[in-house]
């Protein structure tokens, strides 16, 4: 009975030895930046700027006072009614201390310092296949997202985070961008840009905007229409990513206003398309958790996307999908069946997986793949021709990471050949230093890269 005391002595001393030195070693600033990124700038963004998430660089504290304490409290047991999850299940004590020290506003000049660091290694940790390079097309994109290439090589990028829409501007075709043009500003997550008989159309959470003639207009801030205002206006899987198909309608997503709900009698969870105007509005695909990408195979005109599988049920359950949709009103399943095989644990009863279309290939689980492309130039060897490059952004409540890459699927026919890594290393022992968003094939044959982490565009070539 006498040792109770003095063990809970040891252990306060412990607690305040360890929260006074936790910080003060540079590995353990290296640790915590490198738990942030990992963790934590998905939602809040690289530079603690805000994304999906508040801004931590403001100093303006949402929930509590600004100190260690509070902040770790904060991170460990989340914002539930906030959609922050709880972190104190996958990170350590230890870890949730570091990161609450890390964001002391004390702490700005060393997070810089460890941010410059980390940026240093550049592109040099990036692997590609022999022969291809890559390079920085564009910096300072702020939140790149979906891309959108004119004939003459013009780039348009949306931006979910800066509510803006960029132009890239190469004017003297060397391969780099040397103006980034905001065409608009104040827009409500402008995640997706398409262009469509010489208009950019933009998608934001409930509304669809035509810019008319735009590559005459891009640096002119020019006026815009909206086309569309009626659709949900729920941020949860609400980035439109827009494209106009081979027939010259519009395609656009709704995603599921949740992790994991029955929608089937409402518009989420499906595919739509649209005339140009906003005519004409009609159901293209059903049971669609979460697309963020689709394009069309060059020469059957058939629907490929991407869509990414429900959480909660492990780091390794379910995969997110790679689907083709040759004719409308097809039904992939969620949210009874996920990946063709796995029934849903409460939507999946009495349900049968072999109702629905299964996915052509599984992704991985939790890799969240996003925008793709066929390889249509010839600038890359032959084997890519008509080959779809996808872009994994990579998970984000896994114990350890997945994704962050560009893979190349080759496919025979509507079949799976093989998948494999196109542009590996954004992901380094547990540290991100990019999430790849979107890919689109310039008019010289090159590729194009977006990055909403590292705020860039990338730009790919081949030399043999």
């Amino acid at each position: 009975m006498n040792t109770r005391p003095s063990t809970l002595a040891l252990l306060a001393f412990a607690a305040t030895l360890l929260s006074s030195t936790a910080f003060s070693a540079p590995a353990d600033l290296a640790a915590a930046h490198k738990l942030y990124q990992a963790n934590c700038a998905v939602c809040h963004g690289k530079d603690l700027e805000g994304a999906a998430g508040p801004s931590l660089a403001d100093n303006t504290w949402l929930h509590g006072q600004p100190t260690k304490v509070n902040l770790a409290r904060v991170i460990g047991k989340g914002v539930p009614d906030k959609g922050m999850p709880a972190w104190d299940k996958q990170l350590s004590s230890i870890q949730i201390n570091q990161l609450a020290e890390y964001l002391m506003p004390a702490n700005t000049a060393a997070r810089q310092a460890a941010a410059g660091t980390a940026a240093a290694s550049g592109l040099s940790s990036l692997k590609l296949p022999k022969g291809f390079q890559i390079a920085v097309y564009a910096d300072k994109v702020d939140g790149a997202r979906e891309l959108a290439v004119s004939d003459s090589g013009l780039v348009f990028v949306g931006s979910q985070k800066a509510g803006k829409v960029y132009a890239l501007v190469d004017a003297n075709k060397d391969g780099v961008a040397e103006k980034v043009v905001t065409v608009a500003e104040g827009l409500n997550n402008p995640n997706g840009v398409a262009l469509l008989n010489g208009a950019l159309y933009v998608g934001e959470i409930s509304r669809i905007l035509k810019f008319d003639n735009i590559e005459k207009t891009y640096a002119s801030k020019p006026a815009y229409t909206v086309i569309k205002d009626d659709l949900p206006k729920e941020s949860w899987h609400g980035a439109k990513y827009i494209k106009a198909g081979p027939d010259g309608k519009l395609y656009i997503p709704i995603g599921a206003p949740c992790n994991v709900c029955d929608k089937e009698n409402e518009a989420y969870s499906k595919i739509w398309r649209m005339n140009p105007d906003g005519s004409n509005w009609e159901l293209f695909a059903r049971g669609v958790r979460n697309t963020v990408g689709f394009t069309w195979h060059p020469l059957t005109k058939e629907m490929w996307f991407t869509d990414n599988g429900r959480d909660e049920m492990g780091d390794n359950m379910p995969a997110c999908e790679l689907n083709v949709a040759p004719k409308p009103g097809m039904h992939f399943g969620f949210p009874y069946c996920h990946g063709g095989v796995l029934p849903d644990p409460q939507f999946g009863k009495g349900k049968s997986c072999d109702a629905y279309v299964a996915p052509v290939a599984a992704l991985g689980p939790h890799v969240a793949p996003l925008g793709l492309a066929f390889y249509t130039g010839t600038q890359f060897p032959e084997q890519y021709r008509n080959q779809l490059l996808i872009a994994e952004h990579g998970s984000w409540n896994r114990s350890s990471k997945i994704g962050y890459q560009v893979r190349l699927v080759t496919l025979y026919g509507n079949k799976l050949v093989s998948d494999t890594a196109f542009i590996d290393g954004f992901l380094q022992n547990e540290e991100v230093s990019g999430r790849p968003v979107d890919v689109a094939v310039m008019p010289d044959g090159s590729i194009l890269v977006s990055d909403d982490h590292a705020h860039k565009v990338y730009r790919v070539t081949y030399r043999p």
